[in-house]
């Protein structure tokens, strides 16, 4: 990701701060108000270096690439900078922030790995590069406006593909998957018993019991459990609207009733509380979906397979029996996927499955508050092939849409760089 290689730039190059007297030794070029340093260019190639280990660091041409494009993202960010209709608030930021750094703990394993790596902690991470994350977004925005309702005709994906054929890449194995998804629900008797014994904690807190200890003993969400309860201060938004709710709607150190969510039953504390975010802590009583209620799903969807071995159509079944409403309305599809892409024990049983074939039940939780699971029906399976616009126009259209894009924005670009003040020293 873009924003990581900038984390991992800026730390290799020495440090995310430079001492003014090294700033201005290390100045190699001026866009607008900002500027480029000797230490960008050099963490770059580091960069560039550690997934190429044989690259030259030291080639001109490598140097100089490198400066022209930093050049080039400089100029599209004063452009964005001078563009009054543009906003990029707070939140948008802290958002794009969060984003971010779950895709650095899955690219290093955890938060504690990270601040190893960049030498500081997670928070100070967040704080050192809010402003270049709101760059980045300004930079996006102004990218979206300008580009956005860009159009490819038929005749344009036509002429790209004539012109680009013999090096389009193949396309890899595909499969149309379709799928039909069943939610676990609790019974109502257990959906009663949870909100009960939220309610009997909530009575023993308030009578003197310790809400951490209730916490430890009792909360279905080990993560805060382990902590007291505690949820920490949360962005409003952050939390599903029930929650959110009845959060806000409470005095500091004051106790809830329980309150529902797709989670299970919350006993909420709050501990503090501005106009834009909250402190609280919670005990979750999960609703436990019994081993009868899982088997009552698994019994009726291998029913449904059944149905579909002795003649009936899949797709019509889906949109008649599928709890999941963003693939129901399309008969259960799943899109036209590559092979690959699916987790692998996926990719086993579906890769087993003749094309009409469906799956034995499967776990399925797509949504962390709707445990279930779903059949799979393999339609089709597209073996690799060199690319046609007989078979693979969406795709071909896809990419004459970004070589379109790309040629209009350099363009653009070009155009930026003769009417914006920038100078390489």
């Amino acid at each position: 990701m873009r924003i990581a290689l900038i984390l991992l730039s800026l730390m290799m190059s020495g440090g995310v701060r430079a001492s003014a007297q090294d700033a201005m030794e290390g100045i190699v070029a001026i866009v607008g108000r900002e500027i480029i340093l000797q230490s960008d260019i050099n963490g770059q190639v580091a960069a560039m270096a550690q997934r190429d280990p044989r690259m030259n660091q030291k080639d001109p041409a490598l140097r100089k690439a490198i400066l022209d494009q930093l050049i080039n993202e400089k100029l599209v960010l004063t452009k964005a900078q001078l563009d009054t209709t543009l906003e990029v608030t707070d939140e948008d930021v802290s958002s794009r922030m969060d984003y971010q750094i779950q895709v650095l703990i899955q690219q290093f394993g955890s938060e504690k790995r990270i601040e190893d790596v960049y030498g500081m902690s997670i928070s100070k991470i967040k704080k050192d590069f809010r402003d270049e994350i709101r760059k980045r977004l300004l930079i996006e925005r102004i990218q979206q406006k300008m580009f956005s309702d860009v159009k490819v005709s038929r005749g344009d994906v036509e002429s790209f593909y004539n012109r680009y054929k013999d090096s389009i890449p193949k396309v890899a194995d595909r499969v149309d998957l379709y799928h039909i998804v069943k939610y676990v629900k609790a019974s109502d008797e257990k959906n009663k018993e949870a909100q009960q014994l939220a309610l009997r904690i909530r009575d023993s807190i308030i009578k003197g019991g310790s809400f951490s200890d209730f916490a430890r003993r009792y909360s279905g969400d080990p993560a805060s459990a382990a902590n007291g309860g505690d949820l920490g201060t949360v962005d409003k938004g952050k939390f599903v609207p029930t929650f959110e709710a009845a959060a806000f709607a409470l005095e500091s150190n004051e106790i809830s009733q329980p309150v529902e969510s797709p989670f299970g039953w919350h006993v909420i504390q709050l501990i503090d509380k501005t106009s834009s975010s909250i402190t609280t802590r919670h005990i979750l009583i999960k609703v436990g979906q019994s081993d009868e209620d899982r088997q009552a799903v698994q019994k009726e969807l291998s029913s449904l397979k059944g149905r579909v071995a002795a003649g009936e159509n899949f797709e019509e079944l889906a949109k008649k029996m599928s709890d999941e409403r963003e693939t129901q309305g399309f008969g259960g599809s799943m899109g036209t996927i590559e092979l690959e892409r699916l987790p692998a024990e996926m990719r086993t049983i579906i890769s087993s499955l003749p094309d009409g074939g469906v799956s034995d039940p499967l776990p399925y939780a797509a949504d962390p508050t709707k445990p279930g699971y779903h059949i799979l029906y393999r339609k089709r399976f597209i073996a690799s092939h060199a690319p046609s616009l007989a078979d693979d126009f969406k795709q071909i259209e896809q990419l004459a849409l970004m070589d379109k894009r790309q040629r209009l924005e350099q363009d653009w670009i070009q155009d930026l760089r003769k009417k914006l003040y920038w100078e390489v020293r």
